[in-house]
């Protein structure tokens, strides 16, 4: 092996080995969360969006759910961690399937299964038993029936081709090493024509090399960040037209760069 192979061939290991690292980060980090909402309805810490001022922990954003839509879910308390409310931008219907990536608690899915209601259907998709364990309990008490909560990561996203009518997200997205990957899947389960609607963070100033390499950091949201023309190409180039990335707030990581939470929207290429 020449020297040039032997060099790609251990950027190939160091990239599974980091991967799996953050895979592992995140998975830790939300099936605690779980749990403590589990316990007490509080997540106890910053999760990856938290009222305030971004930390090393996470970023931040403001309450996004009314008290009437959680009352709509059937939830006593909030359970989303995310930094938005991606439903605000789906436009459901009644018939429509929706498909959330990185479902939670399940505050997302089970708001979209009322909305698709009667007729529709509301996936919610996580990698995380607590999580899905904690969703299945808050559909259980809030009498939701058409939904459906499945385990998978969202660069494989277990649902066949052209099966959802709208895809949502909530602060998700950001956490894949692969955003290019997801971005493809969610085009190929959508539609013709689909919905792409999510709610994500975005790299506004170039993040410092030990931000972006901080586990810790990437679990919490800030360092998987990309900037806005770059998740734009990534929908683009995954055959999605009429993108809108609009930044609603923007977060300071203490002298490390800029990050902000968005609101994106693209639809799937018609056939």
């Amino acid at each position: 092996m020449d020297r040039q192979s032997s060099m790609e061939s251990a950027d190939a290991k160091e990239y599974e080995v980091m991967s799996g690292e953050v895979r592992e980060a995140v998975r830790e980090r939300y099936a605690r969360f779980a749990v403590q909402l589990t316990e007490t309805s509080c997540c106890g810490e910053s999760a990856c969006c938290t009222p305030g001022e971004a930390t090393d922990g996470g970023a931040a954003c403001g309450t996004a759910y009314s008290a009437s839509e959680l009352k709509e879910a059937g939830i006593e308390a909030g359970v989303s961690l995310g930094c938005g409310n991606p439903t605000l931008l789906a436009e459901l219907k009644a018939g429509q399937t929706v498909l959330d990536l990185g479902s939670g608690g399940g505050l997302d899915v089970l708001l979209s299964a009322r909305r698709v209601a009667p007729g529709g259907h509301a996936y919610g998709l996580d990698m995380t038993d607590e999580m899905l364990a904690l969703a299945r309990a808050n559909q259980k008490k809030s009498g939701v029936e058409n939904a459906t909560f499945l385990k998978g990561t969202i660069e494989q996203i277990p649902l066949p081709d052209k099966s959802i009518d709208v895809v949502i997200s909530n602060c998700v997205i950001n956490l894949a090493e692969d955003k290019a990957a997801v971005i493809r899947e969610a085009a190929r389960v959508l539609r013709p024509g689909g919905l792409f609607a999510v709610a994500d963070m975005v790299e506004i100033e170039e993040l410092a090399p030990a931000a972006k390499k901080a586990i810790e950091q990437w679990a919490g949201c800030v360092s998987g960040s990309i900037p806005v023309d770059e998740y734009r190409s990534h929908l683009e180039n995954a055959g999605f037209t009429d993108v809108d990335i609009q930044v609603h707030t923007e977060h300071e990581v203490e002298g490390q760069g800029r990050i902000g939470s968005a609101y994106i929207r693209a639809r799937r290429v018609p056939a």
